[in-house]
């Protein structure tokens, strides 16, 4: 039975977007590309919000030549070669392979796809994911702290949620964010 993972970039103040939307402040070095590259390996299906889908569709196209870094490389060759739902009202069309739009977030359709799949699910997008934790969905959250205080902006995570978490594995990077990896325990 595959897991849904909900990992995210954000602040230390809980933020994934400074209030002019903006996610240029994250720290994105060789260590933590590399992290994130190696954790996207077992990931079989994405899903994602609109916003998400149109900011991560860059990977189907994407130079894998030997212009990138190799971790780059491997980061879309991952992502090509994944199964990816974006859940949208308004999106008319994909532009990436291997996608498919839902016009709904059904939480008994998600139910059945982690029980059909064993490559592990990844959500994207703090308005999904929350959805999908107040429906009960969410099996683990990988958190990248960046040294940052934004004040204001988009929040990872959702309000009036109460979530009990157990912590299974930390990180620190040279850069100074740090990794924080809970398994959903209610």
């Amino acid at each position: 039975m595959a897991k849904l993972i909900y990992p995210i970039n954000l602040s230390l103040d809980g933020y994934i977007e400074d209030e002019r939307g903006n996610i240029e402040w994250t720290i994105s070095d060789d260590e933590t590309y590399a992290f994130w590259t190696d954790f996207q390996r077992p990931i079989g299906t994405y899903l994602y919000g609109r916003r998400m889908y149109e900011s991560m569709v860059y990977w189907e196209t994407a130079s894998t030549s030997g212009e990138q870094p190799e971790v780059m490389w491997e980061f879309a060759q991952i992502w090509r070669a994944a199964e990816k739902i974006v859940y949208s009202q308004t999106l008319q069309a994909v532009s990436s392979a291997r996608t498919r739009i839902e016009r709904e977030f059904d939480p008994d359709a998600i139910r059945r796809l982690k029980e059909s799949l064993e490559a592990d699910i990844m959500i994207g997008g703090p308005e999904l994911a929350g959805q999908a934790m107040r429906a009960g969905l969410i099996d683990e959250c990988h958190l990248l702290l960046n040294p940052i205080v934004l004040g204001a902006g988009k929040r990872a995570l959702p309000d009036n949620l109460r979530m009990r978490l157990e912590l299974l594995g930390e990180r620190r990077f040279r850069s100074g964010v740090v990794h924080l990896h809970y398994r959903v325990i209610d």
